[in-house]
């Protein structure tokens, strides 16, 4: 039996930790995260606090924040360099290309090549073919490296100078296989975003989600496309979208790997990553986002672009839990006229966050979206188009955890035959997918809609 006066002492320690992080909770927070923190510390104040201590400041610590202000001469002269290769007046671009560089540090350029690759098998066979073409050197920076027959093709391929960094969490299942496999092979490696407790890295779950392959710096990918069967988890078939760069942008693309290494080891692999000759007519920017940079680079860009819609905004993705910024400027779209279409997938592979997911789609289909359940696979690409001047694909969900937590990179598209190569992907998605009505999604049951509902409510934790 526990002592009376201990039972009050802990009665009193839960109403100063309700008062207290009354005050904490708000500040550099979103509404809708401080609104999720305030009721779980409110039902179970001490496990609250104690989570809320592990995993509830999205912010990386000083010595890393440190390191990364050295970065941004770095930045400054790749931007200067490509400016200067391309000789194009700032002035005369877009105003998204504007926002995005002063979010992203890195301009938009000319004079590239790009080719989207929406089959999964294709894209591997693509890579692995650049990687063992290199000459140079081979900069890999992904979130899930398994060590099953998609890795080991990869790492058969290294046969140059190579430096990879992969997610620890991402890669979990496969990461002691993968990195025996990295070190046999003699390429250095690095974890991204390792534990430190020391260090004062004390949060898991803020992970780098980029996918980002290097070759000989003249050739890049990037998307939404892990090095892992396409079939890794059971029953579930992944579909995904990759863009293949050639040309200057490569060297954007490019610098945004040799950040994050600079960031794990303190060491910068090239001061100055060569700027490739141009290699075609596509105009393209690299947009790094992350607790590293400014405000929330990739939602910030996309909220204000979703403002300036005339026509038409199609977005993909598997995951989809906005904030009420990004809601609110979808749904005013739509109020102005424009036709707004989302894809999402019907296949499911993370439960929880589908569920807080879906208890958007009233919401949604309310204020005129039209929302698409993609039927074929798993449909894990990540792209958005709007109207015909402007459209991105690249490693963020249309998510809290993509937008705040995750270090993500968005390949802009910015020239009218690159997004209408994206668009007509698109169309090839739209006819995989079924339409959902209002009147179809009001009949589910009350159980589904209290899961929904209770999902939503700590989706800020996700």
């Amino acid at each position: 039996m526990i002592p009376a006066s201990l039972a009050e002492f802990y009665y009193a320690a839960e109403w100063v930790i309700r008062l207290a992080m009354l005050a904490v909770v708000p500040l550099r927070r979103t509404p809708a995260a401080a609104r999720g923190w305030l009721l779980l510390i409110f039902f179970l104040p001490v496990p609250g606090l104690l989570l809320f201590l592990a995993i509830g400041s999205p912010r990386f610590p000083q010595w890393r924040a440190a390191r990364f202000a050295r970065l941004r001469s770095f930045f400054a002269d790749v931007s200067r360099r490509l400016r200067a290769a391309e000789e194009v007046d700032p002035t005369s671009e877009p105003e998204s290309a504007r926002l995005a560089e002063r979010l992203g540090l890195l301009p938009a350029v000319g004079g590239n090549r790009v080719e989207l690759l929406d089959r999964y098998d294709e894209a591997i066979d693509r890579l692995v073919a650049d990687i063992d073409a290199a000459r140079a050197h081979v900069r890999i920076l992904v979130y899930i490296f398994a060590d099953d027959r998609v890795g080991r093709r990869v790492v058969e391929a290294l046969a140059r100078a190579c430096h990879v960094l992969v997610d620890p969490v991402g890669s979990r299942p496969w990461i002691d296989g993968t990195l025996r496999l990295l070190r046999e092979a003699g390429v250095e490696t690095r974890a991204a975003l390792p534990f430190r407790l020391l260090r004062g890295r004390t949060r898991r779950d803020m992970r780098n989600h980029r996918k980002l392959f290097v070759i000989d710096g003249t050739i890049a990918y990037t998307g939404s496309q892990n090095l892992v069967a396409r079939d890794f988890r059971t029953g579930i078939v992944n579909d995904e979208l990759v863009a293949r760069v050639s040309g200057p942008a490569v060297a954007a693309l490019s610098s945004v790997f040799l950040a994050d290494w600079y960031l794990e080891t303190e060491r910068l692999l090239d001061r100055e990553p060569a700027i490739p000759p141009p290699a075609g007519e596509a105009v393209l920017q690299a947009l790094p986002s992350g607790a590293d940079y400014p405000l929330l680079g990739f939602q910030t860009l996309l909220t204000w672009q979703v403002g300036q819609a005339r026509e038409e905004i199609v977005i993909v993705t598997p995951y989809l839990i906005p904030d009420e910024g990004l809601l609110d400027a979808l749904g005013t779209a739509a109020l102005r006229g424009v036709e707004v279409r989302i894809i999402v997938s019907a296949v499911v592979d993370q439960w929880l966050v589908n569920l807080a997911q879906r208890s958007y789609y009233d919401e949604l289909l309310s204020r005129g979206i039209r929302l698409y359940r993609y039927r074929r696979h798993l449909l894990h690409a990540k792209a958005v188009r709007i109207d015909d001047d402007f459209a991105v694909i690249g490693s963020s969900n249309f998510d809290i955890r993509s937008f705040q937590l995750n270090e993500e990179v968005s390949l802009l598209l910015l020239d009218h035959d690159s997004i209408a190569a994206l668009a007509r992907i698109e169309q090839g998605y739209l006819r995989e997918s079924t339409p959902l009505s209002l009147e179809e999604w009001r009949r589910r049951g009350l159980a589904v809609r209290l899961a929904e509902n209770i999902a939503r409510l700590i989706s800020p934790l996700l």
